[in-house]
């Protein structure tokens, strides 16, 4: 009994409670940094809205009220409503597709297949999501494939940490190696005025040494899984945290195997529009849409049985996508109080006095620290991008290592930051919470910085 007391005690806070933590010491910084802000201009070319390096300029302060916090959480809600719709759709139409058992059966005969080699699973899902995510810049997307890895996982008796790890992992390495990735290299390289996808051959070494990383990690925490499952991250977990996927179908009936086939055109098509018609968050919610009517309809719902467990996916993942919403707050508490721009002319303050041989590491890092306030890629390189090109220019640093730092800080750290929507997303999908993912995440964080460390050092080193 004093054993369960003190367990008890020790449970780790809500998501909630975290975030809201995160949103306070915010809205405290607004009393203490100074309100600042670059001035900003149109590119001609791009259309894109830059900053002007060196125009840094203090203007009055402006510090959000505690009191306005709820307004600001709802603001942010707000701004992040197309994340948030995607994830409740998302939810509504995997639960029509799990609710047939065809993900399930599929698995069952895919965990055969893989019965005496069930880690080759691992880096075969990593390298394939790699692709997506250094190609067509996977990352909050990923959430969607995120049930299929778990099945497998559950079916080839890991547990849904490796699941989502697998997937999520695979598309964040490739998303920051970022070897034709549009929207951190391909934007960076166009701001610092390189050619488009130029130095692709060293981020291919890089895109390789972290699959090689990941692979061993994640294969290591696996076997520990399988071999005592009391070692999962989220042993013991109540129900309601539980992922479920119901009875796993000895044979695979026609029409689970329709619904299967809807799957994969759907997913197919998906796939198309992301690459080849710049597709986001409005066309892919619509394709989920017709997934799941069309999956229901093939397993032979009716329309009130789809709309039925539709809206039982969709209430399964409201408080995810919430989350999602609520992370949003803390860059909305410092853009509004104008100390946004302060912090990121401190870092870049802080990077032109280092000594040479460290100013690539520093860069690296300081781009990580940024990414805790501006999670957006696409974002962040039009922010920082033409105020580390000037320090990058004046030190000695080649442009395409400023990009190089800005790729891999902007990359790293999205899989640990509360604030990343990407990370919240599927964690939401897979109900793991975020605690639980940060103890197992963690370790790999610190592998990927050391690893990151040392690819700055190796570009200077090349002469990258």
């Amino acid at each position: 009994m004093e054993k369960s007391k003190k367990t008890k005690s020790l449970k780790a806070p809500h998501t909630f409670v975290i975030l809201m933590i995160i949103i306070l010491i915010a809205t405290a910084l607004t009393y203490v940094i100074p309100a600042g802000e670059y001035t900003r201009y149109e590119d001609a070319a791009t259309g894109r809205t830059l900053v002007e390096a060196g125009s840094y300029h203090t203007i009055d302060s402006s510090p959000v009220s505690f009191l306005a916090i709820p307004t600001k959480i709802y603001n942010a809600i707000v701004a992040a409503a197309e994340t948030m719709t995607f994830i409740i759709i998302i939810g509504g139409a995997f639960e029509i597709v799990t609710s047939t058992g065809a993900l399930t059966a599929l698995c069952k005969k895919l965990s055969v297949l893989f019965r005496k080699h069930e880690m080759l699973v691992i880096p075969a899902f990593l390298v394939l999501f790699s692709v997506f995510g250094c190609t067509m810049g996977m990352s909050a997307e990923v959430m969607v494939f995120v049930p299929i890895g778990i099945t497998l996982a559950y079916s080839l008796g890991l547990d849904k940490v490796t699941g989502t790890a697998m997937i999520a992992m695979g598309a964040a390495s490739g998303f920051t190696a970022g070897l034709l990735n549009p929207f951190n290299v391909g934007v960076a390289q166009s701001i610092a005025e390189l050619p488009l996808y130029s130095g692709l051959a060293y981020r291919a070494v890089i895109l390789v040494i972290l699959l090689i990383a990941d692979t061993l990690y994640i294969t290591w925490y696996a076997k520990r899984v399988k071999k005592d499952p009391t070692k999962s991250i989220i042993y013991g977990e109540i129900e309601e945290d539980s992922y479920s996927f119901g009875e796993i179908e000895d044979n695979m009936s026609i029409r689970q195997i329709l619904v299967l086939i809807t799957v994969v055109v759907c997913f197919a098509i998906l796939i198309y529009g992301l690459t080849a018609l710049g597709w986001y968050f409005e066309e892919m919610s619509s394709i989920f849409i017709f997934m799941g009517i069309i999956a229901g309809f093939v397993y032979g719902y009716g329309p009130s049985k789809i709309a039925t467990v539709f809206g039982k996916g969709a209430q399964n993942l409201l408080v995810g996508a919430l989350i999602v919403g609520v992370a949003r707050t803390v860059e909305v508490v410092l853009s509004d109080a104008s100390i946004l721009d302060t912090i990121i002319y401190a870092i870049a303050s802080v990077v032109n006095l280092l000594p040479h041989s460290l100013q690539a590491v520093g860069m690296f890092i300081s781009q990580s620290l940024v990414n805790c306030v501006i999670t957006s890629g696409t974002g962040q390189a039009a922010v920082t991008m033409p105020l580390m090109v000037p320090v990058a220019d004046l030190v000695g640093v080649s442009r395409q290592t400023a990009v190089l730092a800005f790729q891999l800080g902007d990359g790293f750290s999205n899989s640990v930051l509360p604030t990343s929507s990407a990370l919240m997303g599927y964690l939401a999908v897979s109900k793991i919470p975020y605690t639980k993912w940060l103890k197992f995440m963690f370790p790999l964080f610190l592998i990927w910085t050391l690893l990151g460390c040392g690819f700055m050092l190796g570009a200077i080193a090349i002469g990258y």
